[in-house]
């Protein structure tokens, strides 16, 4: 029996969150909109603190833990966002962060953990190595293990985000989010359909990367097997508790080309000024490819992040 969130653990986790997170402001481009004849709203989560929507469930899931577990530390393997927000979260707290990293995670995204004070153990770039390793710091440490997605607490927190969007910017026909692994899928799917039953809540995938389509399709979980993006914080599989939600309340997912990611994500940059890393950009590539028709409607977009390496951009 996995344990699912429902919409008072997001209330709940909203109380922890918004002490530690911003609340991450609402932009809108009226030439954005022209271009697609709709109104759009982006949840700017690329201003959230280590530059992600990771934080927030990073956040809840750390301060959520007991006194006793929480002298223990926690700890997982990732080589990206949540290594860095996990490690934030736990400073903040004053408690040991124990992350394992593959050796060829990016330069900048091992300064960041490090920066944050995370213990960082290093081990091959294979997802049995850095399970295989995880675990022999969990035995040793004691560490509470916070899986990136699949986790009750990380799934709350990652709700914070659609509940503050629909608060600030009042209903939407269609709200939009990328998929991966499925955390902030899962969280927003939650409070969408909570505060606005009529609401569509849509999911965009990158094609290259389309575990989650096919999932979804079939009611079926099926991994990510070598997936190819440029949106790289989209390459993970779902998790089991995310597709749980998912099925249950996600009412589509898309799949869109990675031409049209490098468009929507130059198109942001330019007229909305702003900083977004591709797998931010992957929504508003659904709606210029004309996977989601927002025609004569308000639409909701959560903009996960804004962390890439400026020396690699797509344009």
């Amino acid at each position: 029996m996995t344990f699912i969130p429902i919409y008072s653990d997001i209330e709940k986790a909203h109380k922890i969150v918004q002490k530690y997170a911003h609340r991450t402001p609402v932009l809108s481009s009226s030439s954005i909109n022209k271009i697609v004849g709709g109104e759009l709203y982006f949840k700017c989560e690329n201003f959230q603190k280590v530059g992600a929507f990771k934080f927030r469930g990073a956040c809840n899931a750390v301060f959520s833990l007991s006194e006793e577990d929480a002298k223990k530390g926690v700890g997982t393997h990732s080589s990206g966002n949540h290594a860095a927000a996990l490690a934030l979260a736990a400073k903040m707290r004053g408690i040991d962060a124990h992350i394992v990293m593959p050796e060829n995670s990016p330069v900048i995204k091992k300064k960041a953990v490090a920066g944050y004070g995370a213990k960082i153990t290093f081990c091959k770039p294979t997802l049995q190595a850095r399970e295989s390793t995880l675990a022999k710091v969990i035995e040793e440490t004691g560490a509470t293990e916070i899986h990136p997605y699949n986790n009750f607490n990380v799934i709350a927190g990652q709700g914070t985000a659609a509940k503050e969007l629909i608060e600030d910017s009042g209903k939407f026909d269609i709200i939009i989010a990328p998929v991966g692994g499925g955390g902030l899928l899962s969280g927003t799917a939650l409070s969408t359909k909570y505060l606005l039953p009529n609401c569509k809540v849509i999911a965009a995938e990158p094609a290259g990367a389309d575990d989650a389509f096919r999932s979804f399709k079939a009611k079926k979980l099926f991994p990510s097997e070598n997936p190819k993006t440029i949106a790289d914080g989209l390459l993970t599989s779902l998790g089991d508790r995310n597709f749980e939600i998912i099925l249950d309340k996600v009412d589509d997912i898309v799949t869109v080309s990675e031409e049209n990611i490098v468009a929507a994500m130059r198109m942001i940059w330019e007229r909305m000024k702003i900083i977004i890393e591709p797998s931010s950009a992957v929504p508003l590539a659904a709606i210029l490819e004309g996977k989601i028709d927002i025609k004569n409607k308000k639409a909701g977009i959560i903009l996960s992040g804004g962390n890439l390496d400026l020396g690699k951009l797509p344009f």
